[in-house]
Order: structure tokens, then sequence, then C-alpha cells
């Protein structure tokens, strides 16, 4: 089978990935059409470089002939920086300006945060683009369905990473008008660029974070930044000492989104190599990321992998069943796994249901309030339990009406399960106004016919 082993060894940023990608064979020409589709005022530059001595691929995002800065070259261009220069390895934002309503005045903060995820939140926010915007923007670029919904899957996985640490709701966080762009161009360039590959799984090594402080305009944080830990909870990081920055939140997103698994170099006859270049040229240290895309052995990279979940219980008696409906809605779009009810007869011979959550660890908090909050119950049990899961993949297929997206799970390198996406198909089907089972079947048809079956 086909896969992609991202190697982690510097760390990873969203320009560092596009790079690799682009050193790996991808075509510029893919990316450029990209940009164009998103209808942003941004321009894609490339280079090639060294990085203590290895051939690498640089890419930056200028938007109105600006780039993001890094963090402490900001900092010093304010007079604001520090006294001496910390040797971070990636791009990152110009900060964005956040007002918070305090003591009957609006007060002006500065707010930033690494990598192209800068993120403000607040009632009286004017300034950069909302998540909903975000989201519209990209869901009405002209691009595959598949890579449109990986790209908002690392987009929401970034803005919830920002919104936890800093207890706001997801559609209050706010990006930085170039740092917007910056990360739009980033994340969805990687979501084109990866489905481009046609691997049928990511694989990755542990993260290297680096160490050191970086300057924030609350303070001196350490390395890594707290957004950027908070979006590796469950992958495995380590650091090799190297007093820099070496994971940024928009590359830690990218990774948690795309790898199936982290584990040392797999089985694989090698097939491409790509390097893509941080911006610091770190002494002594090769400050790339290296992706290497090749055939494995089914059964060394198909076992069903192992995952630890949490899942959350409350049983209601006494709720709205229309408001039921509206909690599960809002639980997954929060980032639940998934979320189902069962019918359970409770004390005083009271009809009810239990409804549970499956989540990520990190995510259990967050959701359990949310239960508090949207519904009548007084308690949430939580237990965690270990998880199989069969590797899955996208593959989009064309019907008569448009693409759609066919979810494709298999064990071993064979295929033992398929099925399109229902809200594709609900899409088309209302748009085409056409029965939603021929919609579904056509698309069953059209992948059957496609020569993907069996991979």
């Amino acid at each position: 089978m086909r896969i992609a082993y991202l190697d982690c060894f510097s760390g990873v940023s969203g320009d560092m990935f596009l790079g690799a990608l682009l050193d790996a064979g991808i075509p510029a020409a893919l990316f450029e059409e990209t940009v164009r589709a998103l209808e942003v005022a941004a321009e894609l530059r490339i280079a090639h470089v060294s990085r203590s001595g290895i051939h690498a691929t640089k890419v930056d995002v200028y938007s109105h002939g600006e780039k993001d800065l890094p963090r402490e070259e900001y900092w010093e261009r304010s007079g604001t920086g520090p006294a001496h220069r910390h040797e971070h390895g990636h791009d990152l934002p110009a900060p964005a300006h956040q007002h918070w309503p305090e003591a009957g005045e609006l007060r002006q903060h500065t707010h930033t945060r690494s990598d192209s995820g800068s993120a403000v939140w607040a009632a009286a926010e004017r300034h950069g683009r909302g998540l909903e915007e975000i989201r519209r923007i990209i869901s009405g670029a002209k691009l595959a369905e598949s890579a449109k919904s990986t790209a908002l899957r690392i987009f929401e996985a970034l803005a919830g990473a920002e919104a936890k640490i800093h207890q706001v709701a997801i559609d209050q966080v706010h990006f930085h008008e170039v740092g917007a762009v910056d990360a739009m161009v980033d994340i969805v360039c990687a979501a084109v660029g990866a489905e481009a590959l046609a691997v049928e799984e990511f694989l990755g090594s542990p993260l290297n974070l680096g160490g050191g402080s970086i300057r924030c305009a609350h303070g001196t944080f350490p390395v890594p930044a707290p957004a950027t830990l908070e979006l590796l909870r469950g992958v495995p990081v380590y650091s090799s000492g190297v007093q820099a920055e070496l994971v940024t939140p928009t590359g830690a997103a990218i990774v948690k989104t795309l790898v199936h698994r982290f584990l040392p170099f797999p089985a694989m006859k090698v097939d491409k190599i790509g390097y893509g270049a941080g911006t610091r040229d770190l002494d002594g240290h090769p400050n790339v990321c290296r992706i290497t895309i090749g055939d494995a052995p089914s059964d060394e990279v198909s076992k069903p992998s192992e995952e630890i979940i949490t899942v959350l219980e409350a049983n209601l008696d006494d709720l709205n069943p229309q408001i039921f409906g509206y909690v599960m809605d809002r639980l997954l779009a929060e980032g639940a796994l998934d979320v189902f009810g069962t019918a359970v007869q409770m004390k005083k011979n009271r009809p009810g249901m239990q409804l549970s959550v499956l989540c990520r660890p990190g995510d259990a908090s967050r959701l359990s309030h949310l239960l508090f909050r949207e519904t009548t119950t007084l308690g949430v049990r939580q237990r965690e339990e270990k998880r199989e899961v069969v590797d899955r993949h996208w593959v989009t297929v064309g019907t008569q009406w448009g693409d759609v997206r066919m979810k494709v799970a298999s064990t071993n390198g064979a295929v033992t399960n398929y099925a399109p996406e229902y809200e594709d198909c609900r899409r088309i089907a209302v748009q085409h106004k056409v029965p939603l089972k021929h919609v579904i079947e056509e698309a069953v048809q059209r992948y059957l016919h496609s020569g993907n079956r069996n991979h």
C-alpha cells in the first residue's frame, strides 16, 4: 500500500509542510491554482535553500506585499522586544489587536500567537477574520470537496485549541488579517497537496518541540506555545534540546489532522523524498521537515490502531426532544467523535434517554460543561476506554450532479467498507432537486467502477 511518512525531527510548521510536498514532486502550479481558487489577496514565493547543508524548498505566503514575521523580529521592530534574539525556525504572525470591555471602556491589547494561527477574541472585535467567515471562503472555493473538508477540520482544530486555552467560544476566535490569509493558504494548500499525493495513509514520527522560551504580548512563555501543546494531546513529542520553537500551532493542526499513527520509520520501498525548510538556518541543526513516500507491506501498517477515548454519559428524562437534537448537533460541531441516544426506563417508571458522547480525552472537560449548560442533567458520568480503529481515507468520485466523497475503510490493504458522504449527497439532492437515494446509488456505482475499490 502507498504511504507517506512525515519525519518531524526538527518540528513542523505550515510552510515547512508545503515545502516538503513541493520538494517531493507536487507541482507548484497546483498550489498557485489553489490560492487563486480561494480568491484572497495572497501569493506564494518559492525558493530553494540550504539548511545545515541539506537542500530544501522554502515557501512564503505574502498578502498585500507583506508576510507574517517571526515573533522575535516583530517585537524588535516594534521596540518592545527582548534584548537578545531567540533563534526560532519558523514563520510566525504579525500580532493582531484585541479589545476587551473593561471598567466601562475599551482597552487595546496586542496578542501574538505562533505561526499563522494568530488569534484574537472579544465581543468588541473589529479587525481580522472570524472562523465563520473563513469557513465560507474555504467552502465557496472551487476545489475538491474532500480537500475542503480536510482544510476545514484543520482550521477548526486550530481555532478550537485557541478557544480552549482562552476559555472562549470557538466562533469568538478571530485571526489577524495577514495571519488569516497566511493560515488559509497554508492549510488549504496542505489539504490539496496531501490529497494529490494519492497515499492511503499518513504516518508520522514523534515531534521535536524544541525548547527555550517565546516572547508574547502577555509575557514570556516556555516552548511549546500553549495552543501547540493543546493541539498535540495524544501525540508523542520530545525535545532534543534545541533552544527554539520548532512546532507551531498551524503545523501541529496539520499533523494532528492528517497523520493517522505515530511510529518509528516504517518498512517501505522508498519512491520520493521531500524536504521543507523553516525560516531560520539553525547552527548545527538541519531546520527541515522531511516527507518520504513509498510502498509498504500492508501487514506492516494496516493493523487496526489503538487509541484512548473518553465516554461521557448522562440520563435525561425531562429534556425537550427538540433540545436533545440541538445538543447532539452542538456536541458534534464542538469536536465530539460520536454522539448517540439510547432509550432507557428511569426511576418512577419515567421513559428517558441516555445521551452518550465519545470524544478525545482533551475535549472531555469542555464537552461536559456543554452538557451542563445545554441540558437538564445534574451529573455527567465519565470513563476512558480503548478502541481499535481501521485505516480510513477519502476518495472523491464524480456524479452527473457533482463530486461526492466516499469514505473507504481497509484492513491489511484490502477494502472492507465504503460509503458516500451523506452531507455531499444531501447537498446535491437539494440543489438539483433529485431523489437522495439516486445520488447515493450513483456515487456508489461510480466508486465501484473508478478503479479505487481495491485501494
